[in-house]
Protein backbone atom coordinates (compact mmCIF):
# COMPACT_ATOMS: atom_id res chain seq x y z
CA UNK A 1 0.00 0.00 0.00
CA UNK A 2 2.90 2.33 1.23
CA UNK A 3 4.66 1.57 -2.26
CA UNK A 4 1.35 2.54 -4.11
CA UNK A 5 1.12 5.55 -2.64
CA UNK A 6 4.57 6.98 -3.49
CA UNK A 7 4.31 5.72 -7.14
CA UNK A 8 1.13 7.66 -7.52
CA UNK A 9 2.32 11.06 -5.81
CA UNK A 10 5.56 10.63 -7.71
CA UNK A 11 3.41 10.46 -11.30
CA UNK A 12 0.09 12.36 -10.45
CA UNK A 13 1.40 15.66 -11.29
CA UNK A 14 1.97 14.25 -15.01
CA UNK A 15 -1.90 12.33 -15.12
CA UNK A 16 -4.92 14.40 -16.40
CA UNK A 17 -8.21 14.22 -14.20
CA UNK A 18 -9.59 11.22 -15.22
CA UNK A 19 -6.85 9.22 -14.33
CA UNK A 20 -6.04 10.76 -11.11
CA UNK A 21 -9.58 11.31 -9.84
CA UNK A 22 -10.96 7.92 -9.71
CA UNK A 23 -14.16 6.93 -6.79
CA UNK A 24 -11.29 5.95 -4.41
CA UNK A 25 -9.64 9.05 -4.84
CA UNK A 26 -10.73 12.58 -1.97
CA UNK A 27 -11.10 15.92 -2.90
CA UNK A 28 -9.02 18.39 -1.87
CA UNK A 29 -10.22 21.57 0.58
CA UNK A 30 -12.70 23.79 -0.90
CA UNK A 31 -12.65 21.36 -4.62
CA UNK A 32 -15.85 20.63 -5.77
CA UNK A 33 -16.87 17.51 -7.19
CA UNK A 34 -20.37 17.44 -9.28
CA UNK A 35 -21.83 14.36 -11.14
CA UNK A 36 -24.93 13.99 -13.34
CA UNK A 37 -25.11 10.19 -14.37
CA UNK A 38 -27.84 8.79 -16.01
CA UNK A 39 -29.01 5.31 -16.22
CA UNK A 40 -31.73 3.60 -18.77
CA UNK A 41 -32.31 -0.15 -17.91
CA UNK A 42 -34.49 -1.70 -19.74
CA UNK A 43 -36.03 -5.20 -19.43
CA UNK A 44 -38.12 -8.23 -21.20
CA UNK A 45 -37.31 -10.99 -18.73
CA UNK A 46 -37.61 -12.74 -15.60
CA UNK A 47 -35.20 -15.01 -13.71
CA UNK A 48 -36.85 -17.10 -11.32
CA UNK A 49 -36.09 -18.28 -7.93
CA UNK A 50 -35.48 -22.23 -10.22
CA UNK A 51 -33.11 -20.54 -12.39
CA UNK A 52 -35.21 -20.71 -15.52
CA UNK A 53 -36.22 -17.59 -17.65
CA UNK A 54 -39.33 -16.07 -18.49
CA UNK A 55 -40.60 -13.89 -21.24
CA UNK A 56 -42.43 -10.49 -20.01
CA UNK A 57 -43.83 -7.45 -21.98
CA UNK A 58 -41.08 -4.83 -21.73
CA UNK A 59 -40.52 -2.88 -18.42
CA UNK A 60 -38.12 0.33 -18.57
CA UNK A 61 -36.54 2.20 -15.46
CA UNK A 62 -34.88 5.51 -16.02
CA UNK A 63 -32.66 7.37 -13.00
CA UNK A 64 -30.93 10.31 -13.23
CA UNK A 65 -28.64 10.66 -10.01
CA UNK A 66 -27.28 13.91 -9.24
CA UNK A 67 -24.17 13.66 -6.88
CA UNK A 68 -22.15 16.65 -5.23
CA UNK A 69 -19.17 16.14 -3.05
CA UNK A 70 -16.66 18.82 -1.49
CA UNK A 71 -13.50 18.64 0.69
CA UNK A 72 -13.78 19.94 3.94
CA UNK A 73 -10.55 18.69 6.17
CA UNK A 74 -6.92 20.31 5.77
CA UNK A 75 -5.70 16.76 5.55
CA UNK A 76 -7.56 15.94 2.38
CA UNK A 77 -9.19 12.60 4.41
CA UNK A 78 -12.38 14.11 4.56
CA UNK A 79 -15.33 15.22 2.10
CA UNK A 80 -19.39 15.56 2.52
CA UNK A 81 -22.15 15.72 0.18
CA UNK A 82 -25.47 14.82 -0.73
CA UNK A 83 -27.36 12.62 -3.42
CA UNK A 84 -30.56 13.13 -5.43
CA UNK A 85 -32.03 10.53 -7.38
CA UNK A 86 -35.17 10.84 -10.12
CA UNK A 87 -36.96 8.22 -11.79
CA UNK A 88 -39.28 7.46 -14.91
CA UNK A 89 -40.63 4.33 -15.76
CA UNK A 90 -42.71 2.69 -17.90
CA UNK A 91 -44.44 -0.41 -18.11
CA UNK A 92 -46.83 -2.57 -20.78
CA UNK A 93 -44.65 -3.21 -23.92
CA UNK A 94 -43.47 0.19 -24.24
CA UNK A 95 -40.10 1.14 -25.88
CA UNK A 96 -37.29 1.88 -23.88
CA UNK A 97 -37.39 5.65 -24.69
CA UNK A 98 -41.42 6.09 -23.33
CA UNK A 99 -38.92 6.85 -19.90
CA UNK A 100 -38.29 10.18 -21.67
CA UNK A 101 -41.98 10.41 -21.88
CA UNK A 102 -42.23 11.16 -18.09
CA UNK A 103 -46.12 10.15 -18.44
CA UNK A 104 -46.82 6.90 -15.79
CA UNK A 105 -44.74 7.40 -12.32
CA UNK A 106 -41.77 10.08 -12.49
CA UNK A 107 -40.33 12.23 -9.69
CA UNK A 108 -37.63 12.53 -7.06
CA UNK A 109 -37.77 9.62 -4.95
CA UNK A 110 -35.05 9.69 -2.29
CA UNK A 111 -32.40 12.04 -1.17
CA UNK A 112 -29.25 11.11 0.75
CA UNK A 113 -26.71 13.17 2.66
CA UNK A 114 -23.26 11.53 2.82
CA UNK A 115 -19.95 11.28 3.80
CA UNK A 116 -16.64 10.04 2.02
CA UNK A 117 -13.07 9.43 4.03
CA UNK A 118 -9.97 7.98 3.55
CA UNK A 119 -9.44 5.71 6.71
CA UNK A 120 -6.05 4.52 6.51
CA UNK A 121 -3.77 7.75 5.76
CA UNK A 122 -1.14 6.83 4.09
CA UNK A 123 -3.42 4.37 1.63
CA UNK A 124 -4.81 7.94 -0.41
CA UNK A 125 -6.32 4.68 -3.17
CA UNK A 126 -8.55 3.54 -0.63
CA UNK A 127 -11.67 5.34 0.39
CA UNK A 128 -15.45 4.57 2.08
CA UNK A 129 -18.59 6.63 1.44
CA UNK A 130 -21.46 6.50 3.41
CA UNK A 131 -24.96 7.74 2.96
CA UNK A 132 -28.22 7.66 4.26
CA UNK A 133 -30.73 7.28 1.47
CA UNK A 134 -34.46 8.52 2.30
CA UNK A 135 -37.36 7.98 0.49
CA UNK A 136 -39.34 10.67 -1.19
CA UNK A 137 -42.65 8.72 -2.13
CA UNK A 138 -45.42 7.19 -0.02
CA UNK A 139 -46.33 4.04 -2.38
CA UNK A 140 -43.31 1.68 -4.26
CA UNK A 141 -46.16 0.47 -7.11
CA UNK A 142 -49.13 3.16 -8.17
CA UNK A 143 -51.54 1.30 -10.90
CA UNK A 144 -49.00 -1.39 -11.14
CA UNK A 145 -46.33 0.78 -11.95
CA UNK A 146 -42.88 0.25 -10.12
CA UNK A 147 -41.44 3.84 -9.28
CA UNK A 148 -38.53 3.20 -6.22
CA UNK A 149 -38.28 1.41 -2.80
CA UNK A 150 -40.06 3.17 -0.02
CA UNK A 151 -37.34 1.49 2.76
CA UNK A 152 -34.60 3.88 3.85
CA UNK A 153 -31.37 2.60 2.63
CA UNK A 154 -27.58 2.84 4.75
CA UNK A 155 -25.12 2.21 2.43
CA UNK A 156 -21.37 2.17 2.46
CA UNK A 157 -19.21 1.66 -0.41
CA UNK A 158 -15.47 1.06 -0.22
CA UNK A 159 -13.69 1.46 -3.39
CA UNK A 160 -9.92 0.97 -3.72
CA UNK A 161 -7.84 1.10 -7.37
CA UNK A 162 -4.44 0.33 -8.15
CA UNK A 163 -2.41 1.24 -11.42
CA UNK A 164 -0.21 -1.01 -12.84
CA UNK A 165 4.05 0.52 -13.12
CA UNK A 166 3.82 1.21 -16.66
CA UNK A 167 0.68 3.70 -16.53
CA UNK A 168 -1.57 2.45 -18.89
CA UNK A 169 -3.62 0.05 -17.06
CA UNK A 170 -5.66 0.31 -13.61
CA UNK A 171 -7.48 -1.93 -11.58
CA UNK A 172 -10.68 -0.52 -9.83
CA UNK A 173 -12.37 -2.30 -7.04
CA UNK A 174 -15.45 -1.43 -5.40
CA UNK A 175 -17.78 -3.49 -2.43
CA UNK A 176 -21.05 -2.14 -1.99
CA UNK A 177 -22.65 -2.71 1.41
CA UNK A 178 -26.54 -1.77 1.85
CA UNK A 179 -28.96 -2.52 4.77
CA UNK A 180 -32.74 -1.57 3.92
CA UNK A 181 -35.16 -0.66 6.57
CA UNK A 182 -37.93 1.03 8.24
CA UNK A 183 -40.78 0.53 6.16
CA UNK A 184 -42.80 -2.93 6.71
CA UNK A 185 -44.53 -2.37 3.32
CA UNK A 186 -41.45 -2.75 1.08
CA UNK A 187 -40.15 -5.54 -0.82
CA UNK A 188 -36.62 -4.62 0.27
CA UNK A 189 -37.53 -4.03 3.75
CA UNK A 190 -35.17 -6.29 6.31
CA UNK A 191 -32.47 -7.00 3.44
CA UNK A 192 -28.77 -6.37 3.40
CA UNK A 193 -27.35 -6.02 -0.30
CA UNK A 194 -23.60 -7.42 -0.76
CA UNK A 195 -22.52 -5.54 -4.26
CA UNK A 196 -19.06 -6.23 -5.44
CA UNK A 197 -17.61 -4.89 -8.94
CA UNK A 198 -14.67 -5.44 -10.74
CA UNK A 199 -13.35 -2.82 -13.34
CA UNK A 200 -10.67 -3.14 -15.70
CA UNK A 201 -9.11 -0.30 -17.65
CA UNK A 202 -6.70 0.85 -20.16
CA UNK A 203 -5.86 4.43 -20.98
CA UNK A 204 -4.96 4.90 -25.05
CA UNK A 205 -4.04 8.52 -23.88
CA UNK A 206 -4.09 10.54 -20.89
CA UNK A 207 -7.44 12.44 -21.20
CA UNK A 208 -9.46 9.23 -22.34
CA UNK A 209 -10.09 5.35 -20.87
CA UNK A 210 -11.66 2.15 -22.53
CA UNK A 211 -13.09 0.00 -19.44
CA UNK A 212 -14.55 -3.54 -18.87
CA UNK A 213 -16.25 -4.70 -15.93
CA UNK A 214 -18.51 -7.39 -14.07
CA UNK A 215 -21.31 -6.68 -11.12
CA UNK A 216 -22.75 -9.20 -9.07
CA UNK A 217 -25.50 -8.48 -6.35
CA UNK A 218 -26.16 -10.47 -3.79
CA UNK A 219 -29.73 -9.83 -1.45
CA UNK A 220 -30.31 -11.64 1.54
CA UNK A 221 -33.46 -11.32 4.04
CA UNK A 222 -36.95 -11.31 4.31
CA UNK A 223 -36.53 -11.04 0.41
CA UNK A 224 -33.48 -12.65 -1.48
CA UNK A 225 -32.19 -11.78 -4.94
CA UNK A 226 -28.97 -11.91 -6.87
CA UNK A 227 -27.92 -11.46 -10.54
CA UNK A 228 -24.49 -10.83 -12.65
CA UNK A 229 -24.42 -8.06 -14.97
CA UNK A 230 -20.89 -8.03 -17.59
CA UNK A 231 -20.45 -4.52 -19.49
CA UNK A 232 -18.02 -1.98 -20.69
CA UNK A 233 -17.45 1.58 -22.00
CA UNK A 234 -15.49 4.58 -21.46
CA UNK A 235 -13.97 7.81 -20.15
CA UNK A 236 -13.01 11.17 -22.08
CA UNK A 237 -11.85 14.47 -20.36
CA UNK A 238 -13.37 17.07 -22.55
CA UNK A 239 -11.55 19.88 -20.85
CA UNK A 240 -9.87 20.40 -17.61
CA UNK A 241 -13.15 20.26 -15.26
CA UNK A 242 -15.39 18.39 -17.39
CA UNK A 243 -15.37 14.69 -17.91
CA UNK A 244 -17.95 12.55 -20.15
CA UNK A 245 -18.48 8.40 -19.31
CA UNK A 246 -21.12 6.20 -21.09
CA UNK A 247 -21.26 2.28 -20.29
CA UNK A 248 -22.76 -0.60 -21.29
CA UNK A 249 -23.95 -3.48 -19.33
CA UNK A 250 -25.92 -6.53 -19.96
CA UNK A 251 -27.66 -8.44 -16.94
CA UNK A 252 -26.82 -12.34 -18.03
CA UNK A 253 -28.51 -14.11 -15.11
CA UNK A 254 -29.72 -13.74 -11.94
CA UNK A 255 -32.78 -14.98 -9.19
CA UNK A 256 -35.70 -13.15 -8.52
CA UNK A 257 -34.72 -10.26 -10.49
CA UNK A 258 -35.53 -8.90 -14.26
CA UNK A 259 -32.99 -9.53 -17.30
CA UNK A 260 -32.15 -6.52 -19.42
CA UNK A 261 -29.54 -3.69 -20.60
CA UNK A 262 -28.30 -0.61 -19.21
CA UNK A 263 -27.37 2.00 -21.24
CA UNK A 264 -25.53 4.88 -19.12
CA UNK A 265 -24.18 8.31 -19.76
CA UNK A 266 -22.64 10.69 -17.25
CA UNK A 267 -21.06 14.23 -16.73
CA UNK A 268 -18.67 14.97 -14.13
CA UNK A 269 -17.43 18.11 -13.21
CA UNK A 270 -14.24 19.03 -11.02
CA UNK A 271 -13.38 22.37 -10.06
Amino acid sequence: FISLQSIAQEKEDSKSNIQTYTPSKLLNKDQWDVKFFNNLYTENKYANNNGSKTSKNRENYFTSTIETFTGVSESNRFNIGAIIEIRSNTTNGRNALSVFNFDERSGITSIAPAIKFQPIKNVVNFSIQSSLHIPLIKNETENGVFLDQTAWTFQNRLFYDYTFKNGNWQLFTELNLEYHFGNQNSFANNTVGLSPGIFMSYFPSKKSTLLGFVQHLERVGDFTQDYTALGFGGKYQLSEVLNLEILYSNFVRGTNNGLGQSFNIGLRILF
